[in-house]
């Protein structure tokens, strides 16, 4: 699903209320059955760890930490054992060929090669959704091609929900749904072309 809309209409902010990083003022979100606003901050932590992967534009990784250090940090968090969160951050690593590349720093990789790890990373605890706050607006064309090949494999053969925040129409096309957002408001919803590119 594609969140589009005009700098300043919403989109950041419905990204945090769905990824239990904010609280909406009204209304309510219900995800698995729950309600988050209902729920207590430490609750909330635990949500956003298990069932809610981000991938942000700016790749967030810790800058002096590897490639496969980072994609352990949410398991650790977890409480999964250091030796099982080292053999499946290896393992994400490699499925989003970065197999070569996982005991390099932040700063020793490509902006394309950030972004691959940010997503193992959103991958860590096997979430539900993934959120993605512009995750090819800081890459070259063909980098954010690549990117965008993994989030529609991830939702193609492992089931993942993608949320993606875009400025991109051609990206949002390729989406199965589009919600266009102005002022804080769901303004439309429509079918996108979804992704043929397999």
């Amino acid at each position: 699903m594609a969140i589009v809309g005009a700098s300043g209409s919403g989109k950041s902010t419905l990204m945090n209320i769905i990824g239990a990083l904010d609280r909406p003022t009204s209304g309510s979100y219900i995800l698995d059955g729950q309600d988050i606003r209902q729920m207590k901050d430490k609750q909330l932590s635990r949500i956003r760890n298990r069932k809610i992967g981000f991938v942000f534009q700016t790749f967030n990784l810790i800058p002096r930490t590897s490639a496969v250090k980072n994609v352990c940090l949410p398991m650790l968090y977890a409480g999964v054992p250091a030796d099982k969160a080292v053999k499946r951050a290896r393992r994400l690593l490699e499925q989003v060929d970065m197999g070569e590349r996982m005991s390099h720093n932040p700063n020793e990789l490509s902006g394309g090669q950030k972004q691959r790890v940010a997503i193992a990373r959103s991958m860590a605890n096997d979430p539900r959704i993934i959120l993605a706050d512009e995750p090819t607006g800081a890459l070259d064309s063909v980098t954010g091609r690549m990117i965008m090949d993994l989030f529609h494999d991830l939702h193609r053969n492992q089931g993942k929900t993608i949320v993606l925040i875009t400025h991109s129409p051609q990206l949002a096309r390729e989406c199965q749904r589009i919600i266009s957002i102005k002022d804080g408001r769901i303004v439309s919803q429509r079918k996108g072309e979804g992704y043929a590119g397999f």
